[in-house]
């Protein structure tokens, strides 16, 4: 080691003793000035002490041999503890919750203060009972005790569950899987989870075995799902359907089957639309997930193509013919302008030149009435252009009869003459 560090040490070493020193002196100065005690005043806190212990040592003697006041103190003691803890860690928490952004941490805390404040009540409560002198009924009492507090927990999951859902269903631009209508199912699903978790807590805590329980609820379960096979089939339909959104309430769907409607229902067993004639139609939902669906409503917006066929007979301009049709459709209130209507020419037809307009409405409903008014508008307008629209003639010439016919038509005697009605 360096000369300069060690004269550094020595002199450190130095000064810590000094200190020390003048320290030890203070501490005696101050010792002789003070007055001592007398010996009169120590007998007499010895008597006091005596007399304290002499009159407590009869209780203590009682606590330590009266098993029912032992009990009766831990139940005290813990009821306090219980009460200054619960209201100490929730106070912690508080403060917590209180500095995040999310409201869904308080009502968790609100929700988790009365099973925390119960159980450690349980834990005082069995603590005492298994110090009262009961032992016929202490194996009851406890166990009765623990099923009360598992019966706390159970309805504290239960809301949180319940509380859970409500926040998730909120949220449906990243959970589309939970919504506000499909609430009610997960929150029954949850809550015959945590039912039958709480029926095994229960059947643990009085020692019950759960084996012929459970090979009775499989027989069970299995009878249940030959029964209801159609029901749960929808059940399930339905809850895919919601899951999937193939389409929503107010979407015009139409079914590979057959069927038209407007969706003003989507429930757990079937889906209600309402058809054109105003008339309500109840679809099972397992039917519909089976098929194929047509959504006319679907895609990047609501509008809807629609097309109307149109045949002109030969010989007509057919410039002229798709300028009429395109003003014409153009002009119409229901037609939409963007994207504009636009005119095809399909095909020669057998006696005509098939055209078709293509053209757009706002919502599905405006279809059927959209080609009403361009069917009437088109036939005026090529009317007043002397523009013909043909159909289909066909001319029968009969160059003979069969040999049998022409015998049986000559042998049928004539109409008698109507100025000689005696001939």
């Amino acid at each position: 080691m360096p000369s300069g560090s060690v004269s550094l040490l020595c002199r450190s070493a130095v000064l810590i003793s000094i200190g020390l020193a003048g320290a030890a002196m203070d501490a005696k100065a101050q010792v002789k000035g003070q007055p001592e005690p007398s010996i009169l005043d120590g007998q007499v806190s010895q008597q006091v002490d005596t007399v304290i212990i002499d009159s407590l040592r009869p209780f203590f003697e009682l606590v330590s041999t009266n098993p029912w006041i032992q009990s009766v103190i831990v139940i005290l003691i813990t009821l306090t503890c219980a009460s200054l803890l619960s209201w100490l860690i929730f106070r912690i928490i508080g403060a917590i919750t209180r500095r995040t952004r999310f409201l869904m941490d308080n009502d968790i805390a609100i929700l988790l203060r009365p099973p925390i404040f119960y159980t450690l009540i349980v834990v005082g409560l069995t603590a005492g009972i298994e110090l009262m002198p009961i032992d016929t009924v202490k194996t009851y009492l406890v166990r009765g005790i623990r099923t009360v507090g598992v019966v706390i927990w159970v309805i504290f999951f239960t809301s949180l569950a319940s509380l859970l859902l409500q926040r998730v269903a909120g949220l449906t631009n990243r959970f589309t899987f939970i919504q506000y209508r499909t609430v009610t199912l997960f929150d029954n699903l949850a809550k015959i989870v945590i039912f039958g978790a709480g029926v095994y807590a229960v059947f643990v805590v009085w020692h019950i075995d759960m084996t012929a329980w459970l090979a009775s609820a499989g027989i069970a379960g299995i009878a249940i799902g030959f029964a209801a096979k159609d029901t749960l089939s929808n059940l399930f339909s339905g809850v895919f359907i919601i899951a999937d959104a193939p389409y929503k309430v107010g979407d015009y769907i139409e079914l590979d089957k057959g069927g038209r409607g407007k969706v003003v229902n989507i429930g757990l067993r079937s889906t209600r639309i309402l058809t054109r004639d105003d008339i309500e139609v109840t679809i099972p939902n397992s039917i519909i997930g089976n098929s194929t669906i047509l959504n006319q409503s679907g895609g990047p917006s609501e509008k809807m193509r629609v097309r109307l066929k149109i045949g002109v007979a030969y010989g007509s301009d057919i410039d002229r013919v798709k300028e009429i049709l395109v003003q014409t459709a153009s002009a119409d209130p229901l037609v939409c302008s963007v994207p504009a209507p636009r005119i095809r020419f399909r095909q020669f037809g057998p006696s005509s030149l098939d055209f078709e307009l293509l053209f757009w409405v706002d919502t599905p409903e405006d279809k059927g009435r959209s080609l009403d008014s361009l069917n009437t508008a088109v036939y005026k307008r090529l009317n007043e252009e002397r523009i013909e629209i043909p159909y289909a003639k066909q001319d029968l010439y009969i160059k003979g009869l069969p040999d049998f016919l022409a015998q049986a038509l000559a042998s049928q005697p004539k109409a008698p003459d109507q100025e000689n009605p005696r001939e």
